[in-house]
């Protein structure tokens, strides 16, 4: 776990960085270095309103939407065309033909590379370029899992169970954690990652522990914190959450993606859900399998080059786009009290990945507003369903023009830890000092 303040002294550790810091919905108690004898006296700042924020390229958007100008399901069925919530199995179906013909292409190049030292920028690159396109493929299992794939259902499991499997992600597993990620948006206590540390919080409805996170920034400074940052969030950060469920809401507890039972919490896991999670299993065990067969045959080099590179750069897409797609220094958190399924749809930003990336990974970051409004949308009408959703509700819609890689540096610095806003049920950012 990640280590609290003691009389104004904390003593810190890199294992507990990695393995507790860099799995806390902060990810910012992570940025302790392991510098012994480092004092901080971690101070709670004033009260908060939503003037004091820094501002991002929404403009404080996000902070002036009321309740009154969210609408409700039935507005959006009006106002987004009917086709755009049909799904057509060989329109999806084409688009995972795509995909994995790209995929297909960067293996054969792979393999014509030499495994040597000399090499290592060559492979560096292709980790970045086969990881990059095979998030495409990420993305279309996540489909999958929204049932925005195929009517046919078996169909669509299969697909995912598969894509998923192959990446070490457990299918089923991650349909019911990100599930309750959609239906609890940007909820202090019952959001699914990305739940921040609040300022004198009470660990029971809130993450305990900000104003340590905060001192933490202030003794690290903005370049390192915020690199250390980018560190564990992209490299860490997707197994800290499967194994240990990290940066969840304090609802769940310590869950695991692959053990629905003690000694982990079992809140996540409901009814016939843990029986999914054990079934899940079998597919990674499955992958697992395959990656011993094919390091006993080719070798381990072989293994990391062209698997393990190429996965951790998914890895890295996956968490920068979710981090982005539901953080930033003016988009607030709630409280049960203010809490609406829409409104935390609502919440969710949109932001310009340009042509290529668009392409590659099925507009999944530029359009995820629709996506959260109702995640059945298939991601060929997620665009035309936008637009009409920021033409018909345009104080509601959040987009960010910031260029992606500012937008990520702004995030990693600035995103500290939250604090309640007087005489509301808003959670807002404290600027980092």
């Amino acid at each position: 776990g990640v280590l609290r303040a003691r009389e104004g002294e904390m003593q810190l550790s890199l294992v507990l960085a990695l393995y507790g810091l860099a799995a806390q919905p902060r990810l910012a108690s992570v940025v302790r270095p392991a510098i012994s004898g480092l004092r901080m006296v971690a101070t709670s700042p004033a009260a908060l309103s939503h003037d004091d924020v820094a501002l991002s390229g929404l403009n404080g958007q996000a902070l002036r939407v009321t309740m009154e100008d969210v609408p409700s399901k039935a507005d959006i069925k009006k106002a987004v065309p009917a086709h755009c919530f049909t799904r057509q199995t060989g329109t999806s179906m084409r688009y995972l033909a795509q995909s994995l013909a790209i995929q297909a292409a960067l293996v054969a190049i792979g393999r014509a590379i030499p495994l040597t030292r000399a090499m290592t920028p060559v492979w560096i690159a292709y980790s970045l370029v086969t990881g990059t396109a095979a998030t495409g493929l990420w993305v279309l299992a996540h489909e999958c899992g929204h049932g925005a794939f195929s009517d046919n259902r078996r169909l669509q499991n299969a697909v995912g169970y598969v894509l998923h499997s192959a990446l070490l992600v457990p299918y089923f597993s991650w349909q019911r954690s990100h599930a309750v990620h959609h239906a609890n948006t940007n909820h202090i206590t019952e959001g699914e990652t990305h739940v921040p540390m609040v300022v004198n919080g009470d660990g029971v409805t809130e993450h305990a522990g900000g104003e340590n996170d905060l001192a933490a920034s202030r003794s690290m400074g903005k370049g390192p914190y915020g690199a250390l940052q980018l560190i564990l969030h992209l490299v860490f950060g997707w197994p800290a959450y499967l194994i240990a469920g990290k940066t969840g809401g304090p609802k769940y507890g310590t869950s695991n993606h692959f053990w629905p039972t003690k000694p982990f919490s079992k809140t996540l896991w409901p009814g016939q859900w843990a029986k999914k999670v054990w079934l899940s299993d079998w597919g990674i065990v499955a992958m697992l399998a395959g990656l011993a067969f094919w390091a006993s045959k080719a070798g381990i080099a072989s293994v990391l080059a062209m698997y393990v590179g190429p996965l951790l750069v998914v890895n890295m897409w996956l968490v920068g786009y979710t981090w982005l797609q539901h953080t930033d220094t003016d988009v607030p958190h709630l409280a049960a009290s203010d809490f609406s399924y829409m409104r935390g749809a609502f919440l969710s930003i949109d932001r310009p990945y340009g042509p290529l990336f668009d392409f590659l990974h099925h507009k999944i970051g530029s359009t995820h507003v629709a996506h959260h409004i109702d995640c059945t949308i298939p991601h060929y009408h997620a665009r035309e369903a936008t637009e009409a959703i920021k033409k018909a509700f345009p104080k509601a819609y959040l987009y960010d023009p910031t260029p992606v890689h500012r937008a990520l540096w702004r995030v990693a610095t600035s995103c500290i830890a939250v604090k309640k806003e007087e005489g509301s049920g808003r959670y807002l950012w404290v600027p980092p000092q």
